[in-house]
């Protein structure tokens, strides 16, 4: 586990219990969203991380550029955040806070990379099999590699099935050195 992981992670609990609590699930993503293209932004990152600027005009940085997109909730989070030197990791916070929703949803965002575009029908039969396999609804994405020599491969979650005509011919290489 990345430290960046362990300093995040009760963050993003705590962020989603509230949201949770509150029926304010989209609205908290959509300010995490927010303020990790902030913390992102090359002038901010060096602000908050430089030891001329205190932890009050890091977190002012924030509340200034989101103005009025936050609430009183989310900004006592920036602010705790700032006191806790912790700014820079809201980009971790919100693709953490962004699994736990879609748990909660039961959703989940599935990317297939493919040597072809899908057609319509691959692409419905292929969220049906995962909406299936995975028991919820399926947000299907999907990215052509014209490298792959042919079939496809799919990221669930932290899945992946290697169903590309290179994976496959890895595999039978891997069996026959054996």
């Amino acid at each position: 586990m990345s430290d960046l992981t362990k300093f995040a992670r009760p963050y993003a609990k705590a962020a989603f219990a509230l949201a949770r609590d509150n029926g304010r699930l989209s609205e908290w993503s959509d300010m995490l969203q927010i303020s990790s293209q902030i913390a992102a932004d090359d002038i901010v990152a060096g602000a908050i991380s430089s030891p001329h600027v205190s932890r009050q005009q890091a977190a002012d940085l924030f509340l200034t550029t989101g103005a009025d997109r936050f609430d009183r909730e989310f900004t006592n989070l920036l602010n705790v955040l700032a006191e806790n030197d912790r700014l820079a990791i809201l980009p971790e916070i919100s693709v953490m806070y962004e699994q736990l929703r879609q748990e909660e949803e039961k959703r989940l965002s599935v990317r297939v990379v493919s040597a072809v575009a899908l057609t319509e029908e691959q692409r419905d039969r292929m969220s049906a099999a995962l909406r299936r396999r995975f028991d919820c609804k399926i947000n299907l994405e999907s990215e052509i590699d014209a490298s792959m020599l042919g079939g496809a491969v799919i990221y669930a979650g932290d899945m992946v099935i290697d169903g590309s005509v290179r994976g496959r011919l890895q595999k039978l290489a891997t069996r026959l050195a054996e």
